[in-house]
This record gives C-alpha cells, structure tokens and sequence, in this order.
C-alpha cells in the first residue's frame, strides 16, 4: 500500500502541478476555486436529500436529448463554437430542469451539455469549461431557490399553474431573470479580472445580446409551461427552438463578417467603407474629424521572442484597450498586422490628439502576460490627420496624413503620437520628454506636401497637450 501512494504521488502529482489552471493570475484563480468548490459543494448538499423516480429521470432524460440535438446542431450549422462568451438557445431546455424537476437535475444538466459540447464542437482548456460549467449550474440553483421560495412548500405544478397562472408565471419569470443575472455577474467577474480594460458592453450588455438572451429566456418559459401540461409540448417546441437557433448563427454571422477574427474590432474593409461615409457626412455638414493610425512598436521583436500565441494575446489586449478608451460612436478597425486605425467623428484636432495620447498611454501600461506567465512591455505610435470643419478632405487623404504622422513619430523615438491638422499641427511627447515648444504644421496642398512638412521638424519640436492619463482599464475566460 505504502509503495502504491508513493507512486501515486510521484506520478499523479506532476500532473497536477502541470495543470494549465495553475498559470492563472491569483485574482482569477481565487474565483475558479471559490466558484467551482461552491458549484460542487451545492451538489453534494442537493445529492444527500435526493429521491429517486423514474418518470423524473425519463423528464431529465428527454430534455437532455433536445439540449444535445442542439448542441449536434451547433457542430454541423458552424464550422466551430466560436471562442469567448457564446450566445445560443441552451438554457430553452434547460431552465424547464429548473422548473419541473428536483433541484439536483438542474445544477448537473450544464455538466453534460458542455461535457458534450468539448467532446462534439471544440476542445477548450478543461478549467475553463469547468468555470462556465460551475457558473450555468450556481445560476440554474440560485434559480430553482427563487422559484421554490415563490410558490406553496407543497404543490402540484399543474394543478397551481391552472389554478394561480399569474403567481406561476411571475415565479418563473423571476427565477428565469435571476439565472441570467447571476450566470451575467460570474461572466462579467472572470472579464474584468482577466482584462480590466476589456469592452464587455459589447459581448454581454448590446441591444442585439439582451434582446437574444429575452428571446431565449421567453422560449424556455414558454416551453416550461407547454410542459407542465403535458410532456407531449416538446414535440413541437424542437422545430421552433431550431428555428431560433438559426436566427441566432444569422445575427452572430453578420457581425463576424463585419469583424476581425483575431481582435474583434471591425476589419479592414468595413471600417473604411464605414468611415468613408462618415467623412462624407463631416465635409458635407462641415464638422470637425480625426482619422489615427496606431502601429505596435517593435512588435516583430515580441513575435520572435515570446511566441506569436503571446503576439496574438498583445493584439487583442491592444483590440479591448481601444474599445475600453475610445468614445461609444468612434470607430476601430484593424488594417492587418499589428497596425490599428481609428476614426474620431465630431472631434477637433487638439481633442482628437488627447484621445491618441490617452489611447497610447493606456498601452504603454498595460500588465500584459503572455500564455507562459511571461510580464511583456508594449507601447505603440500613433499618427493623426484632423479635417477641421469646412475643409473637404476624402478618406484616403486624410490616411496619407495620419501615415505621414505616424512615420515621423516612429523616426522621433516611438511611443509617441505625431499630428497634422488642416489648419495647425501638434506633436505629441513620449514618457519623460518635458518639453513644450510649438510646432506650427500647415496642410498645403494635400497629403503628399503634409508629409513632406512634417518630416521636416526639428525632433525637438513637441507639445504635450495636457499630459492626461488613467489606470489602465484591460477578455474572455468563459466559454
């Protein structure tokens, strides 16, 4: 015996030492093993009072089903799950669990759907499955104690569903809203500790998103009650649900069009076909606008020593800055590589040179950590064309500017931001350069000669604005 537990450990416990949860940041560890080890703790106490009855286990059983034929249908309607948090019709099966049967069904069933799902659509870490896992399952039971305590201790749910349908319906609805509010917070927790500066509006709180999630939670009450009149309702709720779940990969495949697969921010060709009108509408209602071009400094050097899986993650933490920083209406766009561009509506040239240094200092302090715990430093430049109100630029030229801009902040030293203006011109400092002269740029015939008297600046030749900065604000750890 003695000999078989010194091989255990001597065997197992690498492994364990090896597991890629570990790596965590201590913040984020801290809520994998708080939500986990309550999520298994609350199993245990529902398993210890538990009764056993076949027709339960049939209900469970074909209620499963459908969650598993929707999850079929995932792997076959997408090449794969997308990454990050997901949207789809899960909880149309699930929440009924809630409703219908003993508690201890509705902490487990998100254990086999997800267990299914990394076995039929995408193998993800194994921890975060079982965060997301433990998150579905805390909110299911947060849930099924709403619903339990806003209804008789004893009751027959069909008899009191046709007797007292308002009080039913009204429990349900607030159990129903209390699984999304508290599945929403255990996501929002592991965001915001993973990536302070993360745009979680976006992937958690948009219109679209609250409009699918109150679709989806109006399903499944629906096919709640269909089901506690009879069990036969299933048979018709599967071709509908289906038809909502298409209606979400619809939605879900617009926007990936509209987006850049490895940062999320709007690829290159929306974001010029949508900024192009938006400097259309300036020159026409002869409003001010700034178009930035943000370049990575040295980012060749990151890929070569850390990794380009560590060079993806700087890309999309860089990605989650912009968003966390820029204004609701600018527009942030990847034009491939590791440059960036952002276009500034409404805003004049010395308001639109404090957003870029607002932009690059964020950057230069972010805790960036590569996959393998590695600390990684990054600053960028920033080039910035201003079309003042009543100039008549078009977008290409306006690029040509800021591209002038970003070249001389790159040859004066980096981590910097460089401006031209229609009608003045201001250059920014990087960290620890007091200096405050002017310089005085004037837009003379077009990009080409903006260029060219940009480049011909002293290198001393800087103004900062008014040096404003924050705590960097820095995505996605539930699946």
């Amino acid at each position: 015996m003695d000999h078989a537990r010194r091989a255990v450990f001597r065997h197992g416990m690498p492994r364990v030492r090896e597991w890629a949860v570990w790596s965590l940041p201590r913040p984020l560890l801290a809520l994998w093993f708080v939500v986990t080890c309550g999520y298994l703790a609350w199993i245990a106490a529902r398993a210890a009072d538990f009764h056993f009855r076949p027709r339960d286990l049939v209900l469970f059983a074909a209620l499963v089903a459908c969650g598993a034929f929707s999850v079929e249908m995932t792997r076959r309607g997408r090449a794969s799950e997308p990454a990050g948090v997901v949207k789809d019709v899960y909880a149309v099966w699930e929440l009924p669990v809630v409703f219908l049967l003993p508690g201890l069904y509705a902490l487990i069933v998100p254990a086999i759907r997800l267990t299914l799902t990394q076995w039929r659509v995408r193998r993800a870490p194994v921890y975060k499955r079982v965060y997301t896992v433990a998150a579905i399952g805390i909110a299911y039971g947060c849930a099924r104690l709403v619903y339990t305590g806003a209804l008789p201790a004893t009751y027959d749910p069909r008899t009191y569903l046709v007797s007292h349908t308002a009080t039913w319906l009204m429990a349900a609805g607030a159990a129903a809203v209390t699984q999304w509010a508290v599945n929403q917070g255990l996501i929002l927790a592991v965001l915001k500790l993973e990536n302070p500066s993360a745009g979680v509006k976006e992937q958690l709180f948009s219109k679209e998103t609250l409009q699918n999630d109150a679709t989806e939670l109006c399903a499944a009450l629906l096919v709640a009650v269909g089901m506690t009149i009879s069990e036969f309702t299933l048979i018709i709720a599967l071709p509908l649900t289906t038809l909502l779940q298409r209606s979400f990969w619809h939605a879900q495949l617009l926007t990936e069009a509209r987006a850049d697969a490895k940062t999320g921010l709007l690829n290159a060709a929306t974001w010029e076909r949508e900024a192009s009108a938006e400097v259309a509408r300036a020159v026409r209602t002869f409003s001010p606008l700034a178009v930035a071009l943000l370049d990575l400094d040295r980012f060749k050097r990151i890929n070569d020593t850390y990794g380009h899986l560590a060079g993806d993650e700087v890309l999309r933490t860089i990605a989650d800055t912009m968003s966390a920083v820029l204004r609701e209406y600018d527009l942030a766009g990847r034009f491939g590589g590791e440059e960036f561009v952002m276009l500034l509506p409404q805003t004049r040239a010395p308001d639109a040179f404090r957003i870029a240094d607002r932009v690059r200092a964020h950057i230069a302090r972010l805790p960036i950590v590569t996959p393998a715990g590695e600390p990684v430093s990054v600053t960028v430049s920033i080039g910035v064309a201003a079309l003042d109100a009543g100039s008549s630029r078009e977008l290409p030229e306006l690029l040509a500017a800021a591209d002038a801009a970003l070249y001389r902040a790159k040859a004066s030293g980096r981590d910097q931001v460089q401006m031209i203006s229609t009608s003045r011109g201001l250059s920014a400092v990087g960290p620890g350069d007091d200096s405050n002269s002017a310089a005085a740029l004037f837009w003379q015939g077009g990009p080409r000669q903006a260029a060219a008297s940009v480049l011909q600046l002293p290198a001393d030749a800087n103004q900062d604005p008014d040096g404003s900065d924050s705590t960097a604000p820095t995505s996605a750890f539930a699946v």
